[in-house]
This record gives C-alpha cells, structure tokens and sequence, in this order.
C-alpha cells in the first residue's frame, strides 16, 4: 500500500514538472507567417498563452500574426486547414487550447480527434503546426503554463515555430 501511494505522489508531482524558456539563441526570420488558432473555452489561459508567443515571434522578425478563436478545441484542426488551404505563404500554424477533464469520456474524445486532425492537416497541407492544445486534470495544471513568467507555454509555441520555420527556410523542396 506505501508503494503505491508513494507511486501516486511521483506521478502527480511528474505532472507539474514546469521547464523554463530563454530566448537566448533565438533564430532570425524575417518577415515569418504565421498564424495562431485558440478556442474560446478557458480563454484567460490561452490569451496569456498567446500574448509571450507573440513577444517570441516579433523578437525573431516574425510578422505580427492573426488570431482566429474557434469555439472549441475540436474545432481547431479545421480552422488550421482553412487557414493553411486558404494561404499558401503560410509558414507555420500556432494553435491553443485547453481541455479539462471531467467526469465523462468527452474529454479523451475531443483530445484524441483534435490531435489526429491536427496531424492530418499538417501532413496534408504540409505546414507546421505547432500544438498547444494542453489536456489537463484540473485547472491548477493550466494556471502554473500560462503565468507571466518564462514557464509561460507560448514561450515554447513560439520559439517551436520560429525554429521549424528556419529550418525549413535552410531545407526547401526542390523546384519542380
């Protein structure tokens, strides 16, 4: 019985692990395009989040992007799809959202149908999409990744996206 209580506390206290983000060896991109994706559901969360991913972009030379809220977190991969389909210059996708578990199987079914359809689209459209869609127990997980520090989850959103679009920018398609 000790071990599996032990096993409890490692378990919770692994899921509050937190990592700092430093801007440090940011990359340079130019003129980036992006654009970012958030549900409207628990929005204080993903606006702080979109807020520091935004300081991130404009640090690296990104233009400022357009934000687009959706109802919900299912409705994101969708959204992302329009967005790619609907503008080829697109560089990259940043999409927010939380999904809180509650007492039913709706909060595994919508995680699991928006990271599919998210791959799906990304796949599909060729286009980076960085994913911030955060599925969590409770709300005390969301609050300690989107306070305004530097464990701030946009920060890493941000800083996620200017590196693939570098890379990408270094590694382009042959012509055809």
């Amino acid at each position: 019985m000790l071990a599996l209580h032990l096993a409890d506390k490692i378990s919770t206290n692994t899921h509050m692990a937190q990592v700092s983000y430093t801007l440090g060896d940011l990359s340079r991109v130019e003129k980036g395009r992006t654009a970012i994706v958030i549900s409207k559901w628990y929005r204080e969360y993903s606006d702080a989040m979109v807020v520091k991913c935004k300081e991130v972009l404009a640090a690296a030379g990104c233009d400022v992007p357009e934000v687009h809220v959706v109802p919900g977190s299912l409705e994101i991969p969708l959204a992302a799809r329009r967005l790619a389909q609907a503008d080829p210059l697109l560089e990259a996708i940043i999409v927010f959202g939380i999904i809180v578990k509650g007492d039913t199987y709706h909060f595994d079914m919508v995680k699991n149908l928006c990271m599919s359809g998210l791959e799906r689209v990304m796949f599909e459209c060729d286009i980076p999409i960085i994913n911030e869609i955060i599925p969590v127990d409770s709300l005390e997980y969301i609050k300690a990744r989107a306070g305004d520090n530097d464990k701030n989850k946009g920060i890493e959103a941000g800083k996620a996206a200017v590196e693939i679009i570098d890379w990408r920018r270094r590694n382009p398609l042959p012509a055809r």
